[in-house]
């Protein structure tokens, strides 16, 4: 197929995420490591490592061997009344990720399609340990605003409900119960106390679970927080003998530069979701783990959810080896070194008129603007530098691979500050 041909049918026929039909879309021939190779034969670093998910680059050997060996044995079996060996040993990776210096914190897992419906499975969890422990009253959920969990409906109704991207759901929705976004990160002990206290206030007879994105929201607004106001959503929850949901899809595996944004800090969630780099990228796949008392506690004890493509031994083999890979801890020397890259090649960023934030860490780099970008210039401003990003509202955003080289990760950053002059001279000039 030629590129106007796959152009001309794309933009007749096909819709892309968050998009009319018709928009225009770059087509994508082939990936190599931290490149998209596009049909004109251009080169851009994928500073977006596809949505989060290529965090290892894209097409990495150990994942495509993985692959490879899977499927000349068995690419797809169903998961109910069978079982197989890809599943138990990503399983064995999930549960050894997670454990703690006292033993594992989790001892079951149920492998989701994707970090959305990871999140529906993870809130039917909570309503029906609610109703096993005989609080059938407990059905709604406490979130903070500038929150976003995914597309699918239960997903939605914890999204941030006015500048989300779902507003438009509103009275469809089930509703949830939602605090202010919390402080950002550097808050003084007295803005962070304030803050929980008001959060407290709204944990109400009818909540069931309060269920965030810890240390860093990621597509409701790209903001950062303090541990310390997990640890105090944590002491909250139990308090209150109610479920604290972490949803690490974004931020788990190194993103941030800890292994888990809860973990890492001395929180142990009742569930938590992962998902996006679980397989390196390679196929869609999320996982929910929780612990026994939660397991022990639902009515019924089933999980009432059941998708055709669950436990897929394909999407499994890859994330085993993907999750092994995480095991060897290379991404920890790869995120500190992005860090340190981007702070200094996102400063000249902090001078450019409009901007309104700069902020690193671990492998993301945001630089936030005071108005909605024009997503278009912006866009094409980093694709002239070779870079490919994918801003949204008022936040240009890299989260790159972690093999980036020093030279790709400065190219990267170069990019995002001339995506944010361009934003600038749109909204100025």
């Amino acid at each position: 197929m030629t590129p106007e041909t796959l152009a001309a049918i794309d933009t007749a026929h096909i819709w892309h995420p968050y998009a009319a039909p018709g928009s225009g879309n770059l087509p994508v021939a082939a990936t190599h490591g931290v490149y998209l190779e596009l049909a004109d034969g251009r080169l851009l670093i994928d500073a977006m490592s596809s949505w989060w998910a290529a965090a290892h680059g894209h097409g990495h050997p150990r994942l495509i061997r993985a692959a490879h060996e899977q499927i000349d044995a068995m690419s797809h079996v169903m998961f109910g009344g069978l079982t197989h060996e890809p599943a138990a040993r990503l399983t064995q990776n999930l549960l050894e990720l997670t454990s703690g210096e006292a033993g594992p914190n989790y001892s079951r897992v149920f492998l989701a399609d994707s970090g959305s419906v990871s999140v529906e499975v993870a809130i039917k969890m909570t309503l029906q340990y609610a109703r096993g422990t005989g609080h059938p009253e407990r059905n709604r959920l406490l979130t903070w605003r500038s929150g976003y969990h995914g597309d699918t409906f239960a997903a939605m109704s914890v999204c941030d409900p006015d500048g989300g991207m779902h507003s438009m759901w509103q009275g469809v929705l089930a509703e949830q119960y939602f605090a202010p976004a919390p402080p950002v990160r550097g808050a003084s002990d007295k803005e962070r106390a304030a803050y929980l206290a008001e959060f407290e206030k709204l944990i109400t007879d009818d909540v069931a679970a309060v269920i965030i994105e810890p240390v860093v929201q990621g597509a409701g607004g790209m903001r950062f927080h303090d541990a310390e106001l997990v640890r105090g959503v944590r002491e909250l929850c139990t308090t209150h003998g109610v479920l604290l949901l972490a949803d690490e899809i974004a931020t788990g595996f190194g993103r941030t530069g800890q292994l888990f944004t809860t973990l890492d800090n001395g929180v142990v969630p009742d569930i938590l979701c992962v998902g996006k780099a679980i397989t390196g990228g390679f196929m869609t796949l999320a996982a929910v783990l929780t612990t026994d008392e939660v397991a022990a506690g639902m009515e019924p004890a089933a999980i009432m959810h059941g998708p055709t493509f669950m436990g897929n031994p394909l999407a499994c083999a890859v994330a085993a080896e993907a999750t092994a890979m995480i095991k060897e801890g290379d991404w920890r020397e790869q995120t500190r070194n992005i860090e340190g890259w981007l702070t200094e090649e996102l400063a000249p960023a902090r001078e450019i008129q409009g901007v309104a934030d700069v902020r690193i860490l671990g492998a993301i780099g945001v630089v936030e603007m005071a108005f909605d970008v024009d997503m278009a210039a912006t866009t094409q401003a980093a694709v002239d530098q070779g870079v490919w990003i994918r801003p949204f509202g008022r936040n240009i955003y890299t989260m790159p691979p972690f093999i980036c080289t020093e030279d790709q990760t400065r190219q990267i950053g170069r990019a995002v500050v001339a995506a944010a002059q361009a934003a600038s001279k749109e909204q100025y000039q």
